[in-house]
C-alpha cells in the first residue's frame, strides 16, 4: 500500500512538473495605447498565439509604455528583459538609417508606395536585427501624417519659429527645415507638452491625434500624406528558437496574419480617426498645392540625405523601391 501511495505521489508530481514544463510564459512591451489600431492587433496577434499552441504560449502585453518606454523596447529585447517587443521603427534611425527609411517626408507617401517600400526593404531591415539577436515578426505601416495647429494653417511659412513635435531623427530635421524648433515628446506626453507650451505644433497621424485626445488643445489638422512609417514587431532569437518547432511555427504563422490583418486596419483608421477628430470639432483639411508643392521640395532633400548615410544598401534599396513601384 505503501508503494503504491508513493507510486501515485511520483505520478502526480509528474504531471505538475510536466504541466509547468508543457506552458511558455513570455511578456511584451509595447509604447501605445490600448485602443490603437496596432495595440489591436498586437492582441489579436497574441490571442492567435495562445489559440494555436492550446495554450502552450501565452503572452503578457504591457501597452502605452507601461513596463519600458519606447526608447528602453528593443534593448529589452534584446537583453531578454521581455521576450516580444513593438517599436516605431524609425524611432531607432540613430542605430542605422535603414531603419527610418519609412519616416524620410514624401518618399512613399501613399498606401500603394508605402507598400513597394515595404517590399524593397524588409530584407534589409530583417537582416540587421538578426545580427542584432532578433528576429523580425511583422511590420504595420501607419496612417499619412499631419499638422496638428491651433490656428488654420495655409501655408509653410507660417511654421516658422514654432516649436514642432519631433518622434525620430527625420522628424527632428523635417522641422528644422520648416524652420521650426524641434521637440522630441513620446505619445503619453503628448498632452501636457501642449498644455505646458512646451510643443504647439504636433505633427502626426489622426490615429495618434486621437489617441492623445489632440481636441483638447488643437481645433485644427491640415493632412499632407507625408510619409507613413512603420512599427515592428519582434522576438528575442534566443527566445524564439528555445520554442519546440510546433512552437515557433504557429509563432511565425501567427506574425503572417497579424501583418496582414494590421494592413486592414490600418486603411480602416485613415477613414475612422479622422471622422472622430471631426465629430470633436476639429477641422480637418487638406494642404494648399502651393504648401504641398514646398514640403515636397522639403522631401526629396531629406531622401538625398539619407542616401549620403545609408550607402550603397540605400542606393540599391531605392532601385528595387522604385522598379517596384512602377509595375
Amino acid at each position: 500500500m505503501h508503494r503504491l501511495f508513493t507510486a501515485l505521489a511520483g505520478a502526480a508530481l509528474g504531471l505538475v512538473a510536466a504541466s509547468a514544463a508543457a506552458q511558455t510564459r513570455w511578456v511584451m512591451a509595447t509604447p501605445y495605447a490600448e485602443a490603437n489600431f496596432h495595440t489591436r492587433n498586437v492582441r489579436a496577434f497574441l490571442a492567435d498565439i495562445e489559440q494555436a499552441t492550446a495554450g502552450r504560449l501565452a503572452v503578457q502585453a504591457h501597452p502605452n509604455g507601461t513596463l519600458l518606454a519606447m526608447p528602453q523596447i528593443k534593448r529589452g529585447v534584446q537583453t531578454g528583459q521581455v521576450q516580444l517587443g513593438e517599436i516605431l521603427l524609425s524611432a531607432y534611425g540613430n542605430e542605422d538609417p535603414f531603419f527610418e527609411v519609412d519616416s524620410v517626408p514624401f518618399l512613399a507617401d501613399t498606401v500603394a508606395a508605402a507598400g513597394a517600400l515595404h517590399r524593397a526593404t524588409e530584407p534589409y531591415i530583417r537582416a540587421r536585427f538578426e545580427r542584432q539577436g532578433l528576429t523580425l515578426l511583422y511590420m504595420v505601416n501607419w496612417t499619412g501624417q499631419g499638422f496638428y495647429t491651433r490656428e488654420p494653417l495655409q501655408s509653410v511659412e507660417a511654421l516658422k519659429g514654432t516649436r514642432l513635435r519631433a518622434f525620430n531623427n527625420l522628424t527632428f530635421r523635417f522641422a528644422e527645415l520648416l524652420g521650426a524648433q524641434p521637440v522630441t515628446v513620446q505619445v503619453p506626453e503628448i498632452p501636457q507638452a501642449f498644455a505646458t507650451n512646451v510643443v504647439n505644433v504636433l505633427f502626426t497621424s489622426a490615429q495618434t491625434g486621437v489617441d492623445a485626445s489632440a481636441w483638447d488643445f488643437s481645433r485644427h489638422f491640415t493632412d499632407v500624406g507625408g510619409m507613413r512609417p512603420r512599427n515592428a514587431v519582434f522576438a528575442n532569437s534566443r527566445a524564439l528558437a528555445a520554442l519546440d518547432p510546433a512552437l515557433r511555427a504557429a509563432v511565425t504563422e501567427a506574425a503572417g496574419r497579424a501583418e496582414a490583418r494590421g494592413a486592414e486596419y490600418s486603411r480602416a483608421a485613415e477613414v475612422e480617426m479622422v471622422g472622430k477628430l471631426r465629430s470633436h470639432g476639429v477641422q480637418v483639411v487638406g494642404a494648399t498645392p502651393a504648401m504641398q508643392t514646398q514640403l515636397r521640395a522639403i522631401g526629396e532633400a531629406q531622401t538625398r540625405e539619407w542616401l549620403g548615410r545609408a550607402g550603397n544598401d540605400g542606393g540599391q534599396m531605392l532601385e528595387r523601391y522604385r522598379a517596384l513601384l512602377s509595375r
